[in-house]
């Protein structure tokens, strides 16, 4: 009896050792398929178009690992992204070649067109591209048949966020295309941004995004005109900021990127309006957003004032002033009304 109880634990010691050992066996299986899946899933991709944006998000596909063939036209450009690590080619034709994805980030319809109708024909069948630019519907509609034509996944995706954003791979995307696309698109667009937004069809990326900015140039100006009229009336920064942050005039404008320096340390209010998005970008999103409304019967009285006011501002020679600085023409406006 002692022998055969004896036994029994032995068994039962031998049973939870081999028990040990199969669930190790399963733990290190786990591991190396989770490390073959990162394997996999690191992807050479072609990115047209190094500047201000391009080339911090370039930088962050590099940091994750993949493997980026970069392009642009500026020689400086180019030796940044070297300098980060992506390997350098000869054209955008040549940056494509092998590539499971290519970005481009660039500055108008006209220059994705010009671009894209160089490099789809020269990418594999089922290969992704991605354009983070910000451009008019209609471009992109276009550029998304054109993908179509030549059997590649086309995904229209640009970026909020500014260079900030960019540089900290924080950037919100507005993704348009179909579901097979996104899907495809999304894992990469990750390595770039914290939020990825699927807006819709062919060109509702760039749809949301004249939208958002329409708005956004809109609320930066009533947020200025709020300031001017505060010191006016004898009110501090900080007490309009505490009042406003927390009442119903709160909004991004206000209390992510205040148009006065001190009450949010980070504005480019506190670095002479340095730019993160500069003045002569906000010009030309609220030119799309009111190319937009005409072609489509829509009526936007205040985005079209906005477009005045910041033309105005642009025409006066300050392009490259961050957007935020628009409170500097709207006090120079005081006397005039």
């Amino acid at each position: 009896m002692v022998a055969a109880t004896h036994r029994g634990r032995h068994a039962g010691h031998a049973g939870a050792v081999s028990r040990r050992d199969w669930l190790r066996r399963i733990e290190v299986q786990l591991i190396n398929e989770a490390h073959q899946r990162e394997d996999n899933e690191m992807a050479t991709i072609a990115f047209i178009g190094l500047g201000n944006m391009g080339g911090p998000m370039a930088a962050n596909l590099v940091k994750a690992g993949h493997k980026v063939v970069a392009f642009d036209l500026v020689e400086a450009s180019r030796a940044q992204a070297k300098a980060d690590g992506a390997d350098i080619a000869e054209s955008a034709a040549g940056a494509v070649k092998g590539a499971d994805v290519v970005v481009t980030m660039l500055p108008a319809g006209k220059h994705v067109l010009g671009v894209w109708n160089e490099v789809v024909p020269a990418m594999a069948k089922g290969a992704l591209i991605i354009d983070s630019s910000t451009i008019d519907v209609e471009s992109a509609r276009q550029a998304h048949a054109l993908a179509a034509k030549h059997g590649v996944l086309s995904v229209d995706a640009p970026v909020s966020g500014g260079t900030g954003g960019a540089k900290g791979g924080t950037l919100t995307f507005m993704c348009g295309g179909d579901e097979t696309a996104f899907a495809a698109a999304k894992p990469v667009l990750e390595n770039m941004g914290k939020k990825i937004v699927h807006c819709g069809g062919a060109g509702a990326g760039q749809a949301a995004k004249i939208c958002n900015n329409m708005i956004l140039g809109i609320s930066m100006i009533a947020v200025s005109e709020a300031f001017a009229l505060g010191e006016k009336l004898g009110l501090s920064h900080q007490a309009l900021f505490d009042v406003a942050s927390t009442s119903s005039g709160q909004c991004w404008s206000l209390t992510s990127y205040c148009p006065v320096p001190g009450p949010v340390p980070t504005s480019p209010a506190n670095n002479d309006y340095k730019p993160g998005f500069a003045s002569a970008l906000m010009v030309k999103d609220l030119t799309l957003a009111q190319d937009a409304a005409k072609a489509t019967g829509a009526a936007t009285p205040l985005g079209k004032h906005a477009q005045e006011i910041y033309q105005s501002f642009d025409a006066a020679g300050q392009g490259g002033v961050d957007f935020s600085g628009i409170i500097k023409h709207v006090r120079g406006l005081a006397g005039k009304a």
